[in-house]
């Protein structure tokens, strides 16, 4: 135990909040707490952030901060490199110790992170990092993991802090605002807000009054955004924590039990509560192998598309402007809003992947941005399961039409977010080109199909199974199963009887955190 005197610097990351926080609880023990934010300008300039996850942060930070003035010492922020900002806090306050839970990043804060480490070694600082999630340092095998995944959430919370002692003469320091940080204007009039107070509010609708229709309506673009929990951009900051979710589902499943509760309730949150578990199944496979995020999971699949993207399709692509309706709906609906459900993320990136045959890497960095959400570990993983890249995941290309049909019957998803569409008949809103007034739409206000879908989905069909067919890539599919493939296919409520049948990784689950 370091000596009382020692600084302990507790740095918040990704675990925005005071409750269940045990880097707070064990600096806490070991003398006086300074608790820092430092907001990296060169992590912000990578090319997965945005000034609206920025602003979303930023709400949880002032949140942050008052219920740490609460206990004594509001939180401290800082601008700049963190190892400059450690070497400062050295230089004034001698001995320091530093805390944090274990953060799965994006390239930039591993790497950031590996030079802390080094830093940390090299001037005999103390740094501690402790597990928050189900996501597991230095697996060494995914046996066991779903069991290792329950016993963790099942531990009791940490006790939040009653007092921190104030220290004196420590500007706590502005916020800064997204464009201090040097973002780009990033409009998202539909944003969530931030904080902890709205987690919790979130989370109490969702298995109180909203999650009842969960399992039903959480693949419907317009019924998801109702009945989904919303939780996963307050998962990604950490306002709540995983265990938190997960012990008050199972608390909310026990009560549902007891009292007998109909209406969907007790297989909406089964499944709710099967996707907690995804959640950190997923961002285990970044934590395993840091290079998801850069490069194809099977080798074999290494110059398959252009490394430089079709700069017209991409632009139409990521603008809404690909002429296929429920496509570009979905999309502007993303970029004003930051959240999608789960389907029609994965059908964002199969239209990117398949039927315009884009590189993965450049629309999961749009979508990235896109996201409010947005959670490394899930993203990536999913991003290259959507486009075929794992070697591991059934090959899955929706048809972007069909889909429209299914999540959107009547069009008025299409219409809200296309309404150039306004005017054309219903029967006619997901092939607009089959009216037979559709010249006066088609070309003008909005575009015609820049490609034959259905075309474009057999040839990129027959290119991804070719590859399948290769040389040696069952022998390297079945080693990427071995690491990284699920050994099971969800949790059990604890004090339920397991009846789960192993499975592999075939699923097509959803594409970041948006089924929450």
């Amino acid at each position: 135990m370091a000596d009382a005197s020692t600084l302990q610097i507790v740095w918040f990351k990704r675990d925005l909040r005071i409750d269940d926080h045990a880097a707070l609880s064990a600096a806490a023990n070991h003398g006086p707490v300074l608790p820092l934010f430092i907001a990296e300008p060169d992590l912000w300039r990578q090319p997965d952030q945005s000034a609206r996850q920025w602003d979303f942060v930023a709400e949880c930070l002032h949140e942050l901060r008052n219920d740490l003035a609460g206990l004594g010492q509001p939180l401290v922020v800082r601008i700049g490199d963190a190892m400059e900002i450690f070497g400062r806090a050295r230089s004034r306050f001698g001995d320091i110790q530093i805390w944090s839970h274990e953060e799965t990043g994006n390239a930039w804060t591993y790497a950031r992170d590996r030079r802390v480490a080094a830093w940390c070694r090299e001037n005999s600082i103390a740094w501690t990092e402790l597990r928050q999630s189900g996501v597991i340092r230095r697996l060494k095998s995914r046996d066991g993991w779903a069991k290792r995944w329950d016993r963790f959430m099942a531990e009791p919370a940490h006790d939040t802090l009653r007092a921190l002692s104030t220290l004196d003469d420590i500007k706590p320091g502005a916020i800064p605002t997204a464009s201090e940080l040097g973002l780009a204007a990033d409009p998202c009039p539909g944003r969530q807000a931030g904080g902890r107070g709205a987690a919790l509010d979130h989370l109490h609708s969702f298995l109180h009054v909203r999650g009842a229709p969960y399992r039903r309506a959480m693949s419907s673009p317009t019924e998801g955004a109702e009945h989904c929990s919303r939780l996963s951009p307050h998962l990604a900051w950490g306002t709540v924590s995983m265990r938190e979710v997960a012990q008050a589902t199972w608390a909310r499943q026990r009560e549902i039990k007891a009292e007998g509760l109909k209406g969907g309730w007790r297989g909406s949150l089964s499944s709710f509560q099967g996707r907690l578990h995804w959640r950190d199944h997923f961002t285990q496979k970044l934590e395993d192998e840091p290079s998801i995020e850069t490069r194809n999971l099977h080798r074999a699949y290494d110059g398959l598309r252009p490394a430089l993207p079709d700069s017209e399709a991409f632009e139409a692509w990521s603008t809404g402007q690909t002429g296929l309706p429920f496509v570009d709906a979905c999309m502007r609906s993303l970029a004003a809003t930051g959240w999608l459900n789960f389907r029609m993320r994965a059908m964002l990136m199969a239209v990117a992947s398949y039927h315009l045959w884009l590189d993965w890497r450049k629309p999961g960095e749009r979508l990235a941005r896109l996201f409010t959400d947005y959670e490394p570990g899930i993203h990536w993983p999913q991003v290259q399961m959507q486009s075929g890249t794992t070697g591991i995941n059934t090959i899955r290309i929706y048809n972007p039409v069909k889909q429209g049909y299914d999540q959107d019957p009547d069009g008025a998803f299409v219409r809200r977010w296309l309404p150039e569409l306004s005017n054309v008949p219903s029967e006619f809103i997901h092939e607009p080109w089959t009216w037979d007034q559709a010249g006066q739409v088609l070309g003008k206000t909005y575009p015609m199909p820049i490609i034959d879908h259905l075309e474009a989905a057999r040839e990129a069909r027959q290119k991804v199974w070719a590859v399948r067919k290769g040389s040696g890539f069952r022998d390297n599919a079945s080693a990427i199963q071995n690491k990284h493939g699920s050994r099971k296919s969800g949790i059990p409520m604890r004090g339920r009887r397991k009846t789960a049948k192993a499975k592999t990784d075939q699923f097509q689950l959803p594409l970041e955190d948006g089924q929450t």
